[in-house]
């Protein structure tokens, strides 16, 4: 009899300094799904605030969302802030600890977010942050430091590919994602 492994589903604590409106948390959830879905990837969502010690999980990720994640006072000029989001190593061990800067991706698109019609605004920036987030959460998973050319795991972004229709993962990547994710 053929056994085949499934993907056991990652648990993400996310935490956030100031709480985003629900739709913005919904298409930043939505968003990291899409991408990270294309590798046979599954998340449960949890609360930092709420966590307990005594959850158990086969992998996980601990996420900070920095700043305010909203999309109250844009403005119509550019700014190139920095980073958008990070991971962080230890000995040069990736560990399962992230951050995402909402207000520096906030500053990065603001100029794009005011292009779109304002119905859809908090869904284009919702889907910003959760493209980061994706990013972030590949370094993670994959305990990866890596860049590659283009996509997703890509070292810089521009607004465009923050605010386009769809943004992945290049195949390699998505593979790696799949390899390396632990098993049922």
């Amino acid at each position: 009899m053929l056994f085949r492994s499934v993907i056991a589903p990652i648990v993400v604590y996310a935490g956030y300094q100031h709480r985003p409106p629900a739709p913005i948390s919904d298409a930043i959830r939505t968003e990291v799904e899409g991408i990270l879905g294309h590798a046979g990837i599954e998340f449960n969502w949890r609360s930092l605030a709420d966590s307990r010690a005594n959850e158990k999980s086969l992998d996980l990720a601990v996420i900070h969302l920095k700043g305010r994640c909203d999309i109250a006072g844009l403005l119509p000029h550019h700014e190139e802030p920095g980073a958008l989001g990070w991971t962080y190593v230890s000995d040069g061990a990736i560990l399962p600890f992230g951050d995402v800067d909402c207000d520096r991706v906030r500053s990065f698109i603001q100029v794009g977010l005011l292009g779109v019609p304002a119905k859809r605004r908090e869904q284009a920036f919702g889907r910003a942050v959760g493209r980061v987030l994706a990013h972030e959460l590949y370094h993670i998973l994959t305990r990866n430091p890596h860049h590659s050319p283009k996509g997703v795991g890509k070292a810089e972004y521009t607004v465009r590919d923050l605010l386009s229709d769809a943004f992945v993962f290049d195949e390699n990547e998505s593979e790696e994602l799949r390899f390396n994710q632990p098993r049922l």
